[in-house]
């Protein structure tokens, strides 16, 4: 992050939050938004130290277990009940739902 993502980072404060709070249609009160943004500014803090680690050399994880994950057999275990579902339904078209229309 350069520094003046940095400084944006120390800008969350609560009157920030406050307003990303009312364009998210959000009701905080001026305590909830000060713990918001005293929670961020902590997050924001950990992503900076993480962004300081030398991952050199390091190489990625596909898995965090030893051994790969046993696979099920991809075998269809239930039976279709659609006949059943749509012989009860007001309208049906080729397997599919008809329902009335909403937008003109």
């Amino acid at each position: 992050m350069s520094t003046s993502d940095a400084r944006h980072a120390e800008d969350l404060n609560a009157e920030t939050i406050s307003a990303i709070a009312g364009l998210a249609r959000l009701s905080l009160n001026e305590t909830q938004s000060a713990e918001y943004a005293q929670s961020l500014n902590k997050i924001l803090g950990m992503m900076e130290t993480l962004k300081g680690i030398d991952t050199d050399g390091v190489d990625p994880l596909k898995s965090p277990f030893d051994h790969p994950q046993p696979l099920r057999q991809d075998t269809v275990t239930e039976t279709s009940h659609r006949e059943q579902y749509q012989a009860i339904a007001p309208a049906v078209q080729d397997g599919l739902y008809l329902v009335p229309r909403v937008i003109e």
